[in-house]
């Protein structure tokens, strides 16, 4: 770890496992599945194997139930009736709301104008309470006076070691289903996701590659890399909304750091590329934010050839009309991706 890292101790394996036994009969153990559809096999290498981390069978749709989860277990009784309160533009909303609604809790979530109107509708279907507001900064505010003055316990949606702790036990159960991988790509948000498995996979398989994958329009930690420090991004412009955190925090960038090989972006039309190939190929209807470790895996492939790949398929939370635009857009003329 570089001098300028903030210092953290990062997350044991015994405490990842610890996690992962908790979580039990909490959350689902979503299947790896071998990727080879005629498609991907005229793309990439021949000799390449692919393994997919099908995460969008979460509950609630995404990773971010993992940590969400071991948080609300982790409340005493009182906290519990007093309920949470978290800020989202949509997966960590509905994952809060699941929790609490499986954990007899209840939730306020307090989310951005913009977000999706499905994800939205989705959390109030799940039992939370939804305030929305312009900006995210007014958001976070918002958030810290609900758990001020009423005293719910606020789950942030990316920094903290229980969203890392829920991650590592993804990355747990992925390399038991999967043996020895040679290099995984993760998506990379606010960094909750990436901080917590890769801290898990260097680990248990220090040979591994891990590559954090970022959009061109949502690059705070390549920012954050690039200064040795949590930085913080003045506009966030992506379709993978799930990956538009607008800042990097300490304890997850302080791990991406230490545990992170290389960091890649990918542009809105590589996702909805690889959007189209997932859904043509693999049968699988995902949201950006779950297609960014294939469109990363597409712009590196001469370089996995020989290679055991794993993906983490994060989140597929989205609505119809949009994944139909992706779709559109990211459909080849001659029905290949190139």
């Amino acid at each position: 770890m570089s001098s300028d890292t903030p210092p953290i101790t990062p997350p044991t394996l015994e405490s990842i496992q610890l996690a992962r036994r908790s979580l039990i009969n909490l959350v689902r153990e979503t299947p790896a599945w071998q990727w080879t559809g005629h498609r991907i096999s005229e793309i990439v290498p021949k000799d390449t194997t692919l393994w997919m981390k099908l995460e969008l069978f979460q509950h609630a749709g995404s990773f971010k139930t993992r940590g969400v989860m071991l948080a609300m277990n982790a409340l005493d009784d009182e906290a519990r009736k007093r309920g949470v309160t978290a800020v989202s533009a949509g997966n960590h909303a509905m994952a809060v709301a699941y929790g609490a609604r499986a954990m007899g809790s209840h939730a306020k979530v307090v989310m951005p104008t913009n977000a999706n109107p499905a994800r939205v509708a989705a959390s109030k279907a799940l039992g939370a309470e939804v305030e929305q507001l312009d900006d995210i900064a007014a958001a976070f505010a918002r958030a810290e006076e609900i758990e001020r003055t009423e005293g719910r316990k606020f789950l942030h949606p990316f920094e903290g070691e229980h969203m890392a702790l829920g991650s590592g036990s993804l990355g747990m159960e992925f390399l038991r289903q999967t043996g020895q991988l040679d290099v995984l790509f993760v998506p990379i948000g606010g960094g909750g996701l990436a901080a917590g498995l890769s801290c898990a996979v260097k680990q248990l398989q220090p040979r591994c590659k891990v590559i954090g994958v970022e959009p061109t329009g949502a690059d705070s930690m390549h920012r954050s890399f690039a200064t040795g420090q949590p930085q913080r991004i003045e506009h966030v412009g992506t379709i993978a909304d799930s990956l538009g955190a607008p800042m990097a925090l300490p304890y997850s960038f302080a791990l991406c750091k230490r545990y992170i090989d290389e960091l890649i972006k990918i542009d809105d039309d590589e996702l909805c590329r690889a959007m189209w190939l997932l859904f043509a190929d693999a049968k699988l209807a995902v949201e950006p934010a779950g297609a960014a470790t294939t469109a990363a895996m597409l712009k590196m492939r001469d370089q996995i050839a020989g290679k055991r790949v794993g993906l983490i398929v994060c989140g597929a939370n989205i609505d119809d009309v949009t994944f139909a635009e992706c779709m559109q857009r990211g459909r080849p003329d001659d029905g290949a991706v190139k």
